[in-house]
């Protein structure tokens, strides 16, 4: 099996080669090619592996490329995870709407408008390369706003071999398999929705449903650590949601509390990179790979430890009684996992069931057959088939139509290069809901963004 990756410049590609590495001999990979455009970011991420790439352990080989066709000449997998304009642009994208009180996270809020219009089509000048180059490739999507990347290529290729995938889905299977003192293959989750907008309406193991009572732990407890919802409130609904529905959930409080901190997470982000990215070429200077590793490793802890808590003014509600160290120890291998899981599905070395953004065929009835949505799936050599998820409840379904209608009309956008129908995408954004702000948020994009923006005519 060969291996390229898109955008390898970035902070997660040391994540994915340490993954590689353990799993070498199951997935039998012989050749990783790493392509980015950013040659200083590329050669600062192969310090980070480099310890582990100098030490005779892989059993593969890697190429670093700043050439697309080069990196995809041998791919039998692609996975993409670039972030076009870089962080300094998700600090535009997250900065305009939240100085006119509006929400701007770079994929709920009109961040992931901006991000899309910017990064669908890069995506889909890759497909058409890999049409020349490697037409039986797998295309596997990190790059946010994840689902709406996937849509643009349901939407506006021909392409049939992909999939979009997300941590988050995995890591509420993995706490949830470890309460139970249970292997994760065997807890389902009855899961839907679109990325970063699904819900979780019942958790069956040994064929009995055990939400209740993890619901009546989460109010016993007065909360689940990082999981930022009332607690009372996520019993009556009945479900359990997705972190990022905190955004729709908690609209005003989002935005209340990121002016209180007075930094977005682009920004903290940009921040703590630019240290990262010092510190590494200092110690690179001096040949200190252990130093360069240590420093890596602390940054993505910071990274972690800080994920969503400007936003929720602290990270969730604390609990009265610790719950077990299971939310510590939850899908430690994060993206990377959820990757080579699918990748050793796909090549046929363990069938498994897996929540990925797919289109949705007929598994929600209220769908429409080309909607992307995060469905559970059951993956096996070569194919996917989504699972059956039948009817969902009205209060899910408003808001999943409202958000898709959205996504549609953002890809005809980025396609079309269309400035009306950019404004009608985030006017009608159930956070946005405004003309004349929607209209501002724009123009100030346009603006702000310079050549990373596409011409809207």
């Amino acid at each position: 099996m060969n291996l390229a990756i898109i955008g390898a410049g970035g902070v997660r590609t040391p994540l994915l080669i340490q993954a590689l590495y353990k799993r070498q001999e199951r997935l039998d990979i012989r050749h990783l090619a790493l392509m980015d455009i950013d040659p200083i970011r590329l050669s600062a991420m192969a310090g980070v592996t480099h310890q582990l790439e100098s030490s005779g352990k892989l059993h593969f080989s890697i190429k670093r490329t700043e050439d697309l066709q080069d990196a995809l000449s041998e791919a039998d997998f692609v996975i993409t995870t670039f972030r076009v304009g870089g962080i300094e642009s998700r600090v535009v994208d997250e900065r305009v709407p939240i100085n006119m009180g509006v929400l701007g996270q770079e994929t709920t809020g009109a961040g992931g408008f901006a991000m899309g219009l910017r990064s669908i089509p890069v995506l889909i000048d890759i497909v058409h390369v890999m049409e020349r180059i490697c037409p039986q490739a797998w295309l596997v999507n990190f790059a946010n706003p994840a689902g709406m990347m996937i849509q643009a290529l349901s939407t506006e290729t021909g392409w049939q071999r992909m999939a979009g995938i997300c941590d988050a889905p995995s890591q509420f299977l993995s706490v949830f398999a470890n309460l139970l003192g249970a292997e994760m293959a065997d807890v389902e989750l009855d899961y839907f929705g679109l990325n970063h907008l699904g819900w979780i309406r019942s958790i069956r193991y040994k064929r009995k449903d055990h939400i209740r009572e993890f619901m009546d732990m989460l109010v016993a407890s007065g909360g689940f650590p990082q999981y930022p919802f009332d607690p009372q409130f996520i019993r009556d609904l009945g479900m359990f949601p997705n972190e990022y529905l905190f955004y729709y959930y908690y609209s005003r409080r989002a935005v209340e509390n990121i002016q209180r901190a007075g930094i977005t997470r682009g920004e903290q982000i940009l921040g703590d990179n630019q240290l990262l990215f010092n510190k590494i070429e200092y110690l690179a200077e001096k040949s200190d790979y252990p130093g360069i590793e240590n420093t890596y490793l602390e940054y993505i802890g910071k990274r972690g430890g800080t994920y969503m808590q400007n936003e929720t003014g602290g990270g969730g509600f604390h609990a009265k009684q610790m719950i077990p160290e299971q939310f510590e120890q939850a899908s430690k291998e994060g993206y990377a996992g959820v990757a080579l899981d699918l990748i050793e599905s796909l090549l046929g070395i363990n069938d498994r069931r897996m929540i990925l953004n797919i289109p949705n065929k007929t598994s929600i009835l209220a769908m429409a057959e080309d909607d992307i949505v995060e469905i559970p799936a059951n993956v096996s050599k070569d194919h996917i088939a989504p699972c059956p998820v039948g009817e969902i409840p009205d209060k899910c379904l408003g808001l999943m139509k409202t958000v898709k209608a959205y996504e549609r009309m953002t890809v005809q956008a980025a396609v079309e290069r269309s400035y009306g129908k950019s404004l009608q995408a985030l006017t009608i954004h159930p956070l946005i809901q405004d003309y004349q702000t929607a209209k501002c948020i724009l123009d100030e994009y346009m603006a702000r963004h310079g050549d990373y923006f596409p011409r809207l005519t």
